[in-house]
């Protein structure tokens, strides 16, 4: 189909990413997907070992030196969507939050590189891509980015409000070329990562429940479409009121 869609969707092996992927494929959309592990032939979506780019996101010079092989995946010069939805939070020997008194340096940077710098130099670098299809970008913060959480790291944390405000800044500098940039923020999502204890903050949920990715895969879905054309600069929280 020549004129079938594209979306680049970073972390996608997993929970909010996975369903992600199975909602674009399943509207006719074809899904380059980032991870840093090779493309596993269980995942339920068509063509997915070709559109698959194994790349570490904490290490820039492999961000920046896989731009071209990205852009070859993309014969028409366009590009749809970006979704930066690769994340990490790193925990202490024993499973612990890692605050802002004992997260090593090197952590630091290696969580800002993944959370934080790998959004802007894909946008940046696919930029081109972006505005011939008058694009879309999706940047995945979180709850822990506007309040401390028992269990997200300080790094993680400090590095989802930094892209917070980055997707503003984005959608100000991006907005002249056509492409819009918004964010989402997920609360307590239940996928395989989740840290143990994270069922009782449903009690501190107004909707007294756990989100599904499929939820959050259908507002990401909502910003790379023709509903969303003039939601530019935003961040919706997906997080049944736990915010409030």
């Amino acid at each position: 189909m020549p004129d079938r869609k594209t979306l680049l969707l970073t972390g996608a092996s997993r929970g909010i990413g996975h369903a992600t992927v199975k909602k674009f494929s399943a509207e006719g959309w074809r899904v380059l997907t980032v991870s840093r592990q090779p493309f596993d032939p269980r995942c339920p979506w068509p063509g997915g070992e070709e559109n698959h780019i194994q790349l570490d996101l904490s290490d820039p010079e492999q961000v920046m030196a896989a731009l071209p092989r990205i852009r070859e995946k993309l014969p028409g010069g366009r590009l749809d969507a970006l979704v930066n939805n690769a994340g990490i939070s790193p925990k202490g020997p024993n499973g612990e939050r890692l605050n802002t008194l004992d997260t090593d340096l090197r952590t630091w940077g290696q969580v800002f590189h993944v959370n934080f710098f790998a959004p802007i130099v894909l946008a940046r670098g696919l930029r081109e891509e972006l505005a011939a299809a008058k694009g879309a970008v999706v940047n995945v913060t979180s709850i822990a980015g506007s309040r401390v959480h028992p269990y997200a790291g300080a790094a993680y944390a400090t590095s989802k409000a930094a892209l917070a405000a980055l997707t503003r800044e984005m959608a100000h500098d991006f907005g002249p070329m056509g492409v819009r940039v918004n964010a989402i923020a997920p609360g307590e999502i239940e996928t395989a990562i989740l840290s143990p204890g994270t069922e009782k903050l449903t009690e501190q949920i107004p909707l007294r429940r756990l989100g599904q990715p499929e939820e959050v895969a259908n507002v990401i879905w909502f910003l790379c479409t023709e509903g969303a054309s003039y939601v530019s600069g935003t961040e919706i929280e997906i997080n049944g009121a736990q915010h409030v």
